[in-house]
């Protein structure tokens, strides 16, 4: 059965992307690749003045929000020749985590953690986090690529000192690109769904129609026209958080079962 028969989509990602045009097109769809991934790149400058500080100051909590940013701290600790008494300074210090592959990070080194997203979505660790006490403690959270508005509002409204760790520059996708999207999405109307695999896809495409004065004629569009995809929880949260109410996602995080998911959700409404 091709479940993406006469089905139209685009495609935010840069990586795979071969991989889900093969796979929607022996649903029996059609495919346009129109990356909003933009690029991400560490500073090593920044991140070592962070481990380094983070050696003579006290903490009282870490939030770790990936796994490889967590991994990229871990890393550079090790070139530095501080590993160890890094991982004791987190040791010393109360441990919150989102993400499987952050949990699976501490675990590795055997760093213990208090409080963890069990869907893995920020919404969910601050649900939990907000049982907790935080004024005057000293918070580091890690972030990766983007600033995240909701840890900031939520630890300013806790009372919490707080220090954010982003040592990463994102450099959103080319505006020309986007623009012609948003034409493709808004204009000619020629997507029936179009698929997010990150949350750094959303946002820099909710950032440039914002800016552009699109941002309200866009949400429109996924509530009538377009069907908005995720990958997963996460990225299906960035959506959720910028206006879009209808958000189809598969249970397994993975990109194959995206699509087949997507697929299924299409026949059901034929």
């Amino acid at each position: 059965m091709e479940l993406l028969s006469h089905c139209h989509i685009a495609l935010t990602a840069s990586r795979k992307v071969e991989e889900m045009q093969e796979l929607i097109r022996k649903q029996g769809g059609t495919s346009e690749v129109r990356s909003m991934q933009g690029t991400v790149t560490e500073d090593e400058a920044i991140i070592k003045e962070m481990i380094l500080s983070s050696l003579h100051t006290h903490h009282d909590w870490f939030v770790f929000t990936t796994g490889i940013g967590l991994q990229t701290f871990l890393t550079h600790a090790e070139q530095l020749g501080v590993k160890e008494a890094f991982i004791d300074k987190l040791r010393q210090a109360r441990i919150a985590v989102r993400g499987y592959k952050a949990i699976a990070a501490l675990k590795k080194e055997q760093i213990p953690y208090e409080v963890a997203s069990e869907d893995g979505t920020t919404k969910g660790l601050l649900h939990k986090l907000d049982f907790i006490d935080f004024n005057d403690q000293k918070v580091v959270v890690q972030l990766y690529g983007i600033a995240s508005p909701e840890m900031e509002a939520f630890f300013e409204r806790k009372g919490a000192i707080l220090t954010t760790w982003l040592p990463y520059h994102h450099y959103a996708p080319d505006g020309s690109v986007v623009d012609h999207l948003l034409n493709e999405l808004m204009v000619k109307k020629v997507y029936h769904a179009i698929c997010f695999t990150s949350a750094l896809q959303v946002k820099a495409l909710f950032e440039y129609a914002k800016k552009h004065g699109r941002e309200e004629d866009l949400k429109s569009c996924f509530e009538t026209d377009v069907i908005a995809t995720a990958v997963g929880k996460v990225t299906a949260e960035a959506l959720n958080e910028s206006g879009v109410i209808r958000v189809v996602f598969p249970e397994k995080e993975r990109m194959g079962a995206m699509i087949i998911h997507l697929g299924k959700y299409m026949e059901q409404y034929r």
